[in-house]
């Protein structure tokens, strides 16, 4: 099976995890990490074009577990994560981790925000090593395995 072709099933399988696991999503920790997470997948490589940026905040939209939540609430959450990443991404990657991190006290919470950010990193086709890394980075803030997730 050709890289592409994995990435895309494994986003897919994700996506039909956190499905199924929709009713059990609805915390404000999940919430908050969520979106933390969705900020620092979209901007793994250090900068963020509008077109980046759009394409995530429609990812999010569409998403049927995040429907949860206000889209609103969502995409302002969404934004004031991405602000503090290209504003100085070392340093808003701190707080950022620290807002994925909310989620540890709950381990189906913690794995969904793990599952939203691969599905967010492959959504495009091609869930590359800046997206890797930053997923396996918030996989320690949650206290999980990376290797769990093929990381």
């Amino acid at each position: 099976m050709a890289l592409w072709d994995r990435i895309r099933e494994s986003a897919s399988t994700m996506q039909t995890q956190l499905l199924a696991k929709k009713n059990d999503l609805k915390s404000g920790a999940f919430r908050d990490a969520s979106m933390a997470m969705c900020a620092l997948v979209a901007a793994a490589d250090g900068t963020v074009d509008p077109s980046e940026r759009q394409r995530v905040a429609q990812l999010i939209a569409g998403n049927e577990v995040l429907r949860n939540f206000p889209a609103d609430d969502l995409r302002r959450r969404f934004e004031e994560n991405l602000d503090r990443l290209v504003a100085d991404f070392d340093f808003g990657k701190v707080s950022v981790l620290q807002e994925i991190a909310k989620a540890r006290k709950k381990p189906a919470e913690a794995r969904a925000v793990v599952q939203i950010g691969i599905v967010i990193g492959g959504a495009d086709g091609d869930f590359d090593q800046d997206e890797r890394a930053v997923v396996r980075e918030a996989c320690y803030a949650l206290g999980l395995p990376p290797h769990e997730f093929d990381l």
